[in-house]
């Protein structure tokens, strides 16, 4: 009886020492050279506090005083954010009337601009003459400073895939219409291969769903496809193994949740990587687009992470990622 608790014990002792092993970080050959990628939110934008926010709040209406004029989802502004140093530039499709999209972000048109109703009612020319900087205001209404900068500025999808042709991009589905994936696809096929191979694509669960079975070689994500992944990898993670619905997609993965990750950091980005999947880190709970937006929340990475950061500054962080 002893020799069998023996055994027993010695099998517990082996399984764990696998499992720690096969899943610490200190055992990982690290490459000192590689540096974390950034993702610009909306390219350069202007900012406000998230706390409060919710899918209806008018942000517009809350910002900071500027410190600069780049409105967010335009050409201009993802302009700047590459020239900053990003990575990725993320952006926000609506459907047009015309079966075009508009790169931008509100389903309506009353918090941002000078036009009214829902977006995807009107044609990509009627969106193009109206001033997209008409809403904002740092003061609540007293003074609106950049109304009158942004008119004709809200560009199309085609014309930013063909402004930037050698960039990578993050496109954000508004919706949750799978008629709009299947169109998103099809605006999609047009481009070559390797060019597909820069882009991904998340929104909801039904446009992402139509849109992958269209161009089933295209990096997507959506709720869905994050837990089709990050729950059998929960399970079964410790043994090295990553299920196949983890290949070929993106993980936005919540800082608070990324402990709860077999092998996190280093061996969890390493395992995706290796089947074609990116990890970008947001903040917080990922609730709502929070970003490292400073180098004091540069400081909560985990140590040697090399994934993908959100950022909504990335003129205030670029520096202190590339110094590390």
């Amino acid at each position: 009886m002893k020799r069998k608790k023996i055994k027993v014990l010695m099998v517990i002792v082996a399984l764990i020492t696998f499992i720690y092993v096969n899943n610490s970080s200190l055992f990982v050959k690290t490459d000192e050279e590689k540096k974390p990628w950034l993702l610009a939110h909306r390219g350069m934008a202007q900012t406000f506090d998230m706390e409060g926010v919710t899918g209806d709040t008018c942000t517009a209406e809350m910002i900071h005083q500027p410190e600069h004029s780049y409105l967010e989802n335009t050409i201009s502004s993802m302009e700047a954010a590459f020239n900053k140093g990003a990575d990725v530039v993320e952006f926000d499709v609506q459907m047009t009337k015309d079966n075009d999209f508009a790169v931008f972000h509100d389903w309506t048109l009353e918090c941002r601009t000078n036009g009214e109703g829902v977006t995807r009612e009107h044609t990509m020319n009627e969106l193009k003459q109206l001033d997209i900087g008409y809403g904002y205001t740092a003061d609540k209404g007293k003074t609106h400073p950049l109304r009158g900068k942004g008119i004709g500025l809200m560009p199309s999808l085609d014309e930013v895939l063909t402004e930037f042709r050698d960039q990578s991009f993050l496109i954000h589905i508004k919706s949750d219409d799978p008629a709009e994936g299947e169109l998103l696809a099809k605006h999609l096929s047009k481009l070559p291969k390797d060019r597909l191979t820069q882009l991904s694509v998340y929104g909801g669960d039904q446009p992402i769903n139509s849109l992958k079975e269209k161009l089933p070689e295209m990096r997507v994500m959506s709720k869905q496809t994050m837990k089709d992944c990050m729950l059998p990898y929960m399970a079964v993670g410790w043994t090295g193994y990553v299920p196949s619905k983890c290949e070929n997609t993106q993980i936005h993965m919540p800082e608070s949740y990324g402990k709860w990750m077999w092998g996190w950091p280093e061996k969890f980005i390493s395992r995706l990587e290796d089947r074609g999947t990116r990890v970008i880190i947001v903040a917080g709970n990922g609730g709502w687009s929070e970003g490292y937006d400073s180098v004091k929340d540069l400081k909560r990475l985990p140590d040697h992470y090399t994934g993908g950061i959100w950022t909504n500054r990335i003129d205030e962080i670029v520096d202190e990622v590339h110094q590390q």
